[in-house]
C-alpha cells in the first residue's frame, strides 16, 4: 500500500512539474506593409531567403505583410520593434525577412522570404 501511495505521488508530482514547465507555442506576428516597390511591380514572396528561390507569391505597395520576426543577419523585428521607423528600416535594408503567408490563398499557410528593402513598419 505504501509502495502505491508513493508511486501515485511521484507520478502527481511529475505531471505538475510538466504542466508548469512547459513553454507556450503561441507566435507573435508584426505586422509590416509592402512598400517602395516601383510603380507597375510587385514584392515576391520566395521560398527561401535568395532572389534566386522559387516565387511563392508576389505582393504589391500597401499590402500588410504577417512577419515572423525574423530576418537574415540575425536581426529580429520584435526587438527593434520600438526603434523610429526610418532607423527599422535602416536595420533591414539588406536583409531578407520571413513572412507567414497564403500564397495559394487556401487557408494552407506556409512561411516566405521578402527583401527588406521593400517593406515598412505598418
Amino acid at each position: 500500500m505504501k509502495s502505491c501511495v508513493s508511486t501515485a505521488m511521484s507520478v502527481a508530482v511529475v505531471a505538475a512539474g510538466l504542466a508548469f514547465s512547459s513553454q507556450s507555442h503561441a507566435t507573435v506576428f508584426a505586422a509590416w506593409q509592402v512598400a517602395g516597390v516601383p510603380f507597375g511591380d510587385t514584392l515576391n514572396a520566395r521560398k527561401y531567403p535568395s532572389n534566386t528561390s522559387q516565387k511563392q507569391a508576389a505582393y504589391p505597395n500597401g499590402t500588410v505583410l504577417q512577419m515572423t520576426g525574423r530576418c537574415t543577419g540575425g536581426v529580429n523585428l520584435l526587438d527593434i520593434g520600438r526603434q523610429p521607423q526610418w532607423k527599422q528600416r535602416q536595420a533591414i535594408r539588406y536583409r531578407w525577412c520571413e513572412i507567414w503567408h497564403d500564397p495559394a490563398q487556401n487557408g494552407h499557410f506556409v512561411t516566405g522570404w521578402v527583401y527588406g528593402k521593400y517593406i515598412a513598419p505598418y
